[in-house]
């Protein structure tokens, strides 16, 4: 069994000794496809030869498949099968015989799945499973051809002519005509490591897209180990994380003092161990790091630093099978020029150069970029001069619940938030936990922690009774035997019983919690976490009818970032998806908002965030209000609606919204 869970890194080679043949001549590849997936280095000089063709009548190869000055990826006639083909002698010809061309630049440091589809009359070029050009050509191979004629033709990379790209190949393959080109895109994808982007529990995104974290302080990232077509992999296997330099990439070494920490910690059951000597194993595809860097970049020469995650067992190099998150400014805790909270969403940062959907003078005003939100600035010298007395215009008020557990509140994590939100709820009265989001909201400078906060009682009491209806006093509940109670609380929760959760929905939900066959208590309340804001969402009247509604059906169920990217590829601009971001669990502030994501006029997805007022809980803030649909379609990115298949790996329906 150990053999099964290993990564097989024997299935990777060099894109450079890339060699396939093909025999046309054969009937069953009169039209063939020649299908794989590959990874491009950034170190490439363009135009550069990706593959090139050759066969016993020529003494100089010729281009089949490239890379041109813009990076686009064209597709060549075969010098064997078409006359359009290029003169192997003349190097430049490629660039004026007819082709396949994709649209956009082709990605560089990303598995891309290529489909070259050749017939004697014509040819198609594939990416990740969709057809993006078709040529038509004229045939050399007539019934009257010469039978001594060589009908084999060679396919083939080569590195280092300076004509050629560097990289990766995985799973390459001549295909017949009767295997279609989607089905070698879905068997076998090849794995990626990655890094989950982070909510703002113990990170900083500053507006030059570095991460600012404390010194000494913890904070979590999670580690993914997905294949490229964004599902996790289960694989027995460890990650270790390590603390590098930004600029150079080598390792920070621990300083000359022998009492020193190790530049990076990792905790594990309540104990610090140097990250390097602690591997964390992956779970259903996931590894949670709970990290502490002990140097500060002012005391490093000011550098940047960035923390790798690799897998240990993987003998040699393979880019994918590592990851590097942002560049790092380590602060000071007592650092004032530097905020220490910072209210920006890491996971959907205003692109540059990228004009906000909208417009402040227009009804749709509640689609914003979640990095134009307001800074705030809370210095740990200043929040001991407050007092338990806040004064406004006309009266002074002192709570009960003191300002320590305020700041407590507004520079913890999402663990110490809910820990301190299960206290509060505990002992304290509604009047008082209003009062407690009021002011969470004025010194963090976010008007979204209100309604967390505000949900946090009816979260963890249903949260409770739910767990103890589900496990009935046992410690570990099969999943099946499950996720009927999970329905039955979430279409309650949501005031929604004609849309039952589908077989993908849970199997996302299963992703959440991180169980695999049974769940615990702990999986349960990761999973509530997230879910339960989600079903308060839809309970609202914005949202509720865009839920209900299956055609068009507005709302997709519960989907990744990546499986909505993965939708839209290849769609035209303005084609968006509504979806539930999975990395916001509740007290984020975020957790129950929706996201729109979309290809925008550059032909890149992009990713923003609705913020939808959370206090409107009465129906009557909603009576003069445009339907979400219609303020969404008002927008000059959004035009028309996309739609999942049944499957995520088979292509994307699309529908015009009306």
């Amino acid at each position: 069994m150990a053999s099964d869970c290993a990564i097989d890194t024997k299935k990777y080679s060099l894109l450079e000794d890339f060699n396939v043949d093909v025999d046309v001549e054969n009937q069953e590849f009169e039209t063939f496809s020649l299908c794989f997936w590959v990874y491009l280095l950034d170190s490439t000089t363009y135009p550069s030869t990706l593959i090139r063709q050759v066969h016993s009548d020529m003494s100089v190869s010729a281009p089949f498949l490239v890379l041109d000055e813009n990076k686009k990826m064209m597709l060549l006639p075969l010098t064997l099968l078409h006359k359009e083909a290029p003169d192997p002698v003349n190097i430049s010809s490629w660039t004026e015989v007819p082709n396949v061309s994709t649209n956009a630049e082709f990605p560089l440091q990303k598995w891309v799945h290529v489909g070259c589809e050749v017939s004697r009359n014509y040819m198609r070029l594939h990416i990740c499973g969709e057809i993006v050009g078709e040529q038509v050509l004229t045939s050399l191979m007539t019934n009257g051809a010469n039978s001594d004629c060589s009908q084999k033709i060679t396919l083939f990379s080569v590195g280092g002519d300076g004509y050629s790209v560097q990289g990766f190949i995985y799973c390459a393959e001549a295909l017949a005509s009767s295997v279609p080109v989607n089905y070698h895109y879905t068997k076998d994808p090849p794995l990626l490591l990655s890094v989950e982007k982070p909510s703002t529990s113990g990170i900083e995104l500053d507006e030059d897209g570095v991460w600012s974290i404390v010194g000494g302080k913890m904070f979590s990232l999670d580690v993914v180990l997905s294949n490229a077509i964004g599902q996790p992999v289960h694989k027995d296997v460890k990650v270790v994380a390590s603390l590098l330099y930004a600029d150079s990439g080598t390792s920070v070494e621990k300083t000359i003092d022998s009492d020193s920490e190790p530049p990076l910690l990792v905790s594990y059951e309540g104990v610090e161990f140097a990250a390097e000597d602690k591997p964390c194993n992956l779970l259903n595809g996931h590894a949670s790091f709970k990290l502490k860097i002990t140097q500060l970049s002012s005391k490093s020469d000011k550098r940047l630093f960035c923390i790798r995650f690799e897998i240990p067992e993987v003998k040699g190099y393979y880019p994918f099978l590592e990851t590097v998150t942002n560049q790092i400014r380590c602060i000071s805790r007592k650092c004032d020029s530097v905020t220490p909270i910072s209210l920006n969403h890491v996971d959907y940062p205003l692109d540059r150069g990228e004009p906000e959907i909208a417009s402040r003078n227009r009804t749709s005003d509640f689609l914003h970029s979640a990095s134009s939100m307001k800074r705030i600035r809370l210095g740990e010298e200043k929040m001991s001069e407050k007092n338990t007395e806040v004064r406004d215009s006309t009266v002074l008020r002192r709570y009960t619940i003191s300002d320590s557990m305020i700041f407590k509140y507004c520079l913890g994590n999402l663990t110490e938030r809910s820990l301190l939100l299960k206290e509060i709820t505990n002992n304290s009265s509604d009047e008082e936990v209003s009062e407690f989001a009021d002011q969470v909201c004025l010194y963090s400078g976010c008007s979204h922690h209100s309604y967390q906060i505000k949900m946090a009682r009816k979260l963890i009491a249903e949260g409770t009774n739910a767990w103890i209806l589900i496990s009935r006093n046992y410690q570990h509940v099969h999943w099946d035997n499950v996720v009927i109670e999970i329905e039955e609380h979430f279409m309650r929760i949501a005031k929604c019983s004609s849309r039952s959760l589908t077989h993908q929905d849970f199997e996302l939900l299963r992703r959440i919690c991180g169980c695999y066959e049974y769940i615990t208590q702990e999986n349960f309340e990761k999973m509530w976490c997230w879910l339960f804001p989600v079903a308060s969402a839809i309970s609202r009247g914005l949202i509720n009818g865009m839920w209900r509604s299956s055609s068009p059906r507005w709302i997709e169920g519960f989907v990744t970032k990546e499986e909505a990217e993965h939708a839209l590829q290849c769609q035209e601009p303005g084609t968006f998806i509504l979806r539930f971001p999975t990395s916001r669990s509740w007290p984020h502030p975020d957790s129950g908002s929706l996201v729109v994501t979309y290809v925008g006029r550059d032909f890149l997805i992009h990713h923003r965030l609705l913020t939808i007022d959370h206090i409107c809980d009465s129906s009557e803030r909603y009576t003069d209000a445009k339907p979400l649909q219609d303020m969404l379609l008002a927008e000059p990115e959004l035009s028309r609606l996309g739609r999942f298949a049944k499957s995520l790996t088979t292509d994307t329906n699309l529908c015009k919204a009306q």
